[in-house]
């Protein structure tokens, strides 16, 4: 007898009016960014920019948790060597992707999940939807996650949030720009986004696009490197490694007051 497969990690769906549907499907590990389903993210994105019969691609989530950003079994593991940049090749990749990309959050996003949503082009947040910016509190900072989020972020209110790590709500996410709309009934909400997507030309939709990710994808050319490697060295320090624990056994860390 053979061992079965493990269940995908990214579910895809295609309905027949041209929207490709990308579910993250780790719900027991919060969907956290783990080097397996950033992988299997990537791919799926590469397959659906390559697939004439998408137009737009939603991705969403099972569970409660849209994403909780790194894999932190991973990283105290010391097995995520190649994590940040890894992270900051699927960010450009959603950048870059000739096809709109709508993030549909009906959950909490976290640290690295912010990232998902920044690199989307349109991200629509419904009333169970919390996020928030956990790094600083982990002895970490959103290094790589800043490519596609500062340029769209309120700068005042990023530098809150960054800082404090505060948790916020659906409205207060499209008020600073992280998301693009909140609502009650966020299929609801979608429906003339997805409508409008569907009328446009591919052509038309893949230049739209370039126009308004090109800004950001000169972040991406110019800091990079030095993002992904301030976030490798924090990863490592000592700092961190506390943090981190502390966060998986659910107590304090030591710096703490």
């Amino acid at each position: 007898m053979t061992n079965a497969s493990p269940p995908p990690l990214v579910l895809r769906s295609h309905d027949r009016r041209g929207i490709t549907t990308l579910t993250l499907n780790s719900p027991h590990h919060r969907n956290a960014l783990s080097a397996r389903l950033v992988a299997e993210l990537h791919q799926a994105l590469t397959d659906a920019a390559a697939d004439d019969r998408t137009r737009a691609l939603v991705l969403t989530h099972t569970g409660s948790t849209f994403c909780a950003g790194a894999d932190l079994t991973e990283a105290t593991s010391g097995t995520a060597t190649d994590g940040p940049l890894g992270l900051a090749r699927l960010l450009r990749t959603l950048v870059e992707l000739p096809k709109p990309v709508v993030a549909r959050v009906c959950g909490h996003v976290r640290a690295g999940g912010l990232g998902l949503l920044g690199a989307c082009d349109i991200a629509a947040a419904g009333p169970d939807a919390t996020f928030a910016f956990t790094e600083a509190r982990l002895g970490l900072a959103p290094a790589v996650i800043s490519l596609p989020l500062l340029p769209r972020l309120d700068p005042r209110a990023a530098g809150r949030y960054y800082l404090t790590g505060e948790a916020f709500g659906p409205a207060e996410a499209a008020r600073i720009g992280l998301v693009t709309l909140a609502a009650d009934d966020v299929d609801t909400a979608l429906a003339p986004v997805l409508d409008g997507l569907r009328k446009a030309s591919p052509q038309g939709l893949a230049a739209s696009k370039k126009l308004l990710t090109t800004d950001i994808l000169r972040t991406f050319d110019r800091d990079t490197d030095a993002l992904a490697a301030a976030s490798a060295r924090l990863f490592g320090s000592a700092e961190a490694r506390e943090g981190m624990t502390a966060f998986l056994e659910r107590r304090a860390p030591a710096w703490a007051v």
